[in-house]
């Protein structure tokens, strides 16, 4: 049975994966707005990974006889001023991820809840793998700067991106 306490952190991290999710609809819709359809699979391929993330946790919860209880989702922001743009604030929210994982492991910790130990390890290793793709995508785009050829070339790579379903825990 999972502690009341634990339960509401994993309610405020689902949240958190489905607003991950809707922010990167979001810019699936931006980059679609640039034509960029290579940006828009990449983007299709993280929604789907926060959609994956927060079913996970959600499917956990329910395993271990918690009641999921589902919040409002934040509106998110629709507009940037250019690829590079979105990228920084990628990292930026993978980063705020992890730390808001780490946070939920604590509560683990606190709790003396070793399964949910051993289920968030996953998590926290997919951050860093997010954490390390986000990084590379950047540091191509801080590269490119404003070469637009540059820019189709990184297009066309990141349109080779598949989502493969996680198998989480």
């Amino acid at each position: 049975m999972i502690s009341e306490k634990l339960e509401r952190a994993f309610n405020e991290q689902i949240n958190a994966e489905l607003y991950s999710e809707y922010l990167y609809l979001s810019m699936k819709g931006y980059f679609e707005r640039l034509n960029l359809k290579g940006f828009v699979n990449w983007m299709d391929v993280q929604v789907q990974e926060e959609h994956a993330h927060a079913l996970g946790m959600y499917d956990y919860v329910h395993e271990r006889g918690g009641k999921v209880e589902l919040m409002a989702i934040e509106k998110p922001q629709t507009n940037w001023n250019s690829p590079l743009d979105v990228f920084e604030h990628v990292l930026r929210h993978e980063e705020l991820v992890t730390s808001k994982i780490n946070a939920l492991m604590d509560v683990a910790e606190e709790v003396h809840d070793r399964a949910a130990l051993s289920f968030l390890d996953w998590y926290l290793k997919e951050q860093v793998e997010e954490e390390a793709s986000v990084g590379g995508v950047l540091s191509t785009l801080q590269l490119i700067k404003d070469d637009a050829n540059a820019l189709l070339l990184l297009d066309k790579d990141l349109a080779t991106r598949t989502f493969v379903a996680p198998v989480i825990g």
